[in-house]
């Protein structure tokens, strides 16, 4: 998944970006309520973890620039205050979940997994596509049973694809969203991705097909 995270305590901040990044995710991390809004505005997240407590406006005033501009993209608080009374204010406001600091990065986990099934609406993370099934939350790929091995880059190809079956995915949108703003990487790196999944779901009735001149669909092939 594509993260935005806004933590301006260096410590924090850099343990939770090299947790993520070290899970397959790609992360932005800002310091500031300002630069979390600029950054919304110039691409396209998953998700949004944000610290409440931030150099001058704070991550209240980052969740009503979001909820304003009408986006609905999930925002996981972290925060220092127990008061009951907050929690509740937070959901109120705009916050889908939220973390007492400190907290464990394994249940940071967890509640981003959470978090990101409910746009969809799934009740689990586990889907079928013909006789291919995906588990989210295992990273797990397997045909007809038998398990797929399948790379952590490859499966979150997989995931941005399958997230619309049926819909093209742009070339431009899955580099954004598979590559993080530091890699130097080139159309061929995605290609090659492409190539490596393509051949691991060969004779599956789930194909990743190119659209020429606009970028791939993940589909089950018709009796699959």
């Amino acid at each position: 998944m594509r993260m935005l995270l806004v933590e301006d305590n260096e410590g924090l901040g850099d343990a939770v970006n090299r947790h993520l990044r070290g899970a397959g995710h790609a992360v932005e991390w800002v310091k500031s309520a300002e630069d979390a809004v600029e950054a919304f505005g110039l691409d396209t997240f998953d998700a949004v973890i944000l610290d409440l407590t931030l150099p001058g406006r704070d991550g209240l005033w980052v969740i009503s620039q979001l909820r304003r501009a009408r986006s609905s993209v999930p925002v996981l608080v972290m925060t220092a205050r127990s008061e009951i009374d907050d929690k509740v204010s937070l959901l109120d406001q705009g916050a889908d979940d939220y973390l007492t600091k400190p907290f464990d990065l394994r249940e940071l986990d967890a509640r981003l997994r959470a978090l990101l099934r409910r746009p969809a609406g799934q009740t689990t993370s586990v889907s079928a596509f013909g006789d291919v099934t995906v588990d989210l939350a295992g990273h797990a790929v397997s045909r007809g049973g038998e398990r797929l091995d399948i790379g952590r880059r490859e499966f979150r190809l997989l995931e941005i694809l399958l997230s619309r079956p049926g819909v093209v995915v742009g070339k431009e949108q899955l580099m954004a969203q598979l590559f993080s703003f530091d890699e130097a990487v080139s159309i061929n790196a995605l290609e090659l991705y492409v190539s490596r999944l393509r051949r691991k779901l060969e004779g599956s009735a789930l194909e990743i097909a190119t659209v020429r001149g606009s970028g791939y669909v993940a589909r089950v092939r018709d009796g699959g």
